[in-house]
């Protein structure tokens, strides 16, 4: 069954190199260019970071804002082998993550973008739109849904085999509880933490429906994603109709609950008298 254009790419550093059609090599089971790509991504990400690791505003603030990033990257290099993500959804992985550098050097709500855009255009971008607070940490909030949610979409197709509807909505379900979790993570660490270091992770800005707003701005951004990956692959899968609605199909018709309960205690009953 054809699985459509964004259903992503399998291969990276899975096996010996091999022969592959028209001369050319593949290094661990994944094309040499696929690697090659995969590499500059990291080698590129490896100085941005290093660059903007380089006086940050609050050291602390910028190691408190990268521990989930150091997390995340291990689990990234350690699941290498056993599930590499294709280039695409690489790519928007490394462009969330020097997105978010950014942020992390200068402080969320400290980030100068105003006074680049109004060294490109001799206006400031707050001055056009209106705004009164900085929106970088709403900006990445989107950037969140955004480029990561076709990641999440990978995950879901390639472990759980997930199909149809249900690999549209599974990963856009996950970027929303999973920014309702950082929300949740960055109260719990004001908290702790307290003070300065505190208030400058939680990043309010003095805003009491801060949370809310991000938390909606990142299902925006992971709603946009799955919308464009559902046009893409309903122009190209040509069996994208017929997989959709085998999907939502009741594969089961026995109720689950207390009758699944009793089956399997039924089941149980001739273990007990042997």
């Amino acid at each position: 069954m054809p699985r459509g254009l964004f259903t992503g790419g399998y291969g990276l550093l899975n096996g010996p190199a091999v022969d592959r059609p028209g001369g050319q090599i593949g290094v661990n089971d994944m094309p040499v260019s696929r690697y090659r790509w995969v590499a500059m991504l990291a080698i590129a990400f490896g100085i941005w970071f290093a660059v903007l690791a380089i006086n940050p505003v609050s050291r602390a603030t910028w190691l408190l804002e990268n521990a989930l990033v150091f997390v995340f990257i291990a689990g990234l290099v350690a699941t290498c082998r056993s599930f590499p993500f294709s280039r695409v959804s690489y790519t928007l992985i490394f462009l969330f993550l020097c997105l978010h550098e950014v942020g992390s050097h200068f402080e969320y709500s400290e980030v100068p973008y105003d006074e680049w855009f109004e060294w490109l255009t001799g206006t400031t971008l707050n001055e056009r739109m209106g705004w009164e607070r900085n929106h970088f940490d709403r900006a990445i909030h989107l950037a969140y849904g955004l480029l990561l949610t076709y990641p999440i979409r990978e995950i879901f197709l390639r472990v759980a085999q997930v199909r149809g509807f249900w690999g549209y909505f599974l990963p856009l379900d996950v970027a929303m509880s999973t920014s309702l979790t950082y929300e949740l993570i960055e109260w719990g660490a004001s908290i702790v933490f307290g003070g300065d270091l505190g208030q400058s992770y939680l990043g309010t800005q003095g805003d009491v429906w801060d949370a809310h707003k991000d938390m909606a701005l990142a299902a925006l951004g992971a709603l946009i994603a799955m919308l464009v990956t559902l046009i893409v692959n309903a122009l190209l899968q040509r069996d994208f109709a017929a997989e959709w609605a085998e999907s939502l199909r009741v594969k089961g018709k026995t109720p689950l609950g207390e009758e699944r309960i009793a089956e399997m205690l039924e089941q149980r009953e001739p273990e007990k008298g042997v």
